[in-house]
């Protein structure tokens, strides 16, 4: 693949870090050709196969909308071939994760629309629900990449359906840093990029793979220039700073006691949370997720 880009980073620049769910999906679901470029690499490298992306089908909140801050930063597309593909970047993904993952990809999978006279099983396209998990490791193997699938264990015979789970774990790459970079493979090379490009040390190593990945350059260019937008950066910080407050809110309310994910407790702890959550922004059904208050009350603060 040749090169069409020409990025090279300093120690000096400073960069957003493309692990925080809402500067990767800046990345990478933008209506640009590199933010599509570099989507269908990353998951060309994930998949093992050429995908191209054609469009973006499920993207919310929308990446230019500076009020709307739900907590889903997910990127739902579809390849030009039909497939369905759910890319995830989880920053601290909780020990739940796999079941997490198994439930999205049957939503993924399912949500197919196969009704009506002339359609059958066979018109269902394959669906991939991936994780890139940035912290904590799962699996304990040293595979850095794994693909899930239904499967008979006791046989030793697979059920060759069309849906897939595939986890990257980047806490898995550190031995990828002491290969020469002619003996990094692509889905070796993505995640090193994703680990250490926010690692000065490391820069040097990470301007090698970007010579050699041109999907990883493209993503770069974007980082760039989403990096040195101040309008851009600001507010990707700020919707950091959302998430961050709001996890802090809730740890603190179950510390108090409260139950976890509902909020339930005082009703003035609990409408306090929900004026502070509106002020910055969040959705009215993010703040009934957490606070438990109806939908009516919260219009109404």
């Amino acid at each position: 693949m040749g090169m069409k880009t020409n990025i090279q980073f300093n120690a000096s620049d400073d960069l957003l870090d493309i692990r925080y769910d809402n500067v990767f999906k800046a990345v990478f679901a933008r209506d640009t050709p590199a933010s599509k470029g570099a989507l269908s690499d990353l998951i060309s490298a994930l998949i093992g196969r050429k995908i191209s992306v054609s469009s973006i089908t499920a993207n919310e909140p929308p990446i230019d909308d500076i009020r709307d801050r739900s907590i889903r930063f997910d990127i739902a597309c579809k390849s030009e071939t039909g497939q369905l593909i759910n890319v995830e970047m989880s920053l601290n993904p909780k020990a739940y994760e796999p079941v997490r993952l198994e439930f999205h990809a049957a939503k993924l999978f399912t949500g197919q629309d196969i009704r009506g006279a002339g359609k059958k099983y066979a018109d269902l396209k394959e669906a991939y629900q991936i994780a890139i998990l940035a912290k904590g490791c799962f699996f304990r193997d040293e595979a850095l990449v794994h693909t899930f699938q239904y499967f008979d264990p006791v046989n030793n015979v697979s059920l060759a359906g069309r849906s897939r789970i595939i986890t990257l774990e980047l806490a898995k790459s550190e031995r990828v840093m002491e290969k020469p970079v002619s003996e990094i493979c692509p889905q070796e090379a993505w995640a090193a990029f994703f680990r250490y490009l926010t690692d000065r040390e490391k820069r040097g190593k990470i301007n090698e793979i970007l010579q050699v990945e041109e999907g990883i350059a493209m993503a770069s260019e974007v980082l760039i220039h989403i990096s040195q937008d101040e309008i851009e950066r600001a507010r990707l910080i700020s919707e950091e700073k959302y998430i961050l407050d709001t996890q802090s809110e809730l740890a603190y309310a179950r510390e108090e006691g409260l139950e976890e994910g509902r909020m339930e407790g005082k009703l003035e702890s609990r409408i306090e949370i929900a004026q502070k959550a509106l002020a910055n922004g969040a959705t009215i059904e993010f703040i009934h997720n957490i606070t438990g208050l109806d939908m009516e009350t919260i219009k109404n603060l």
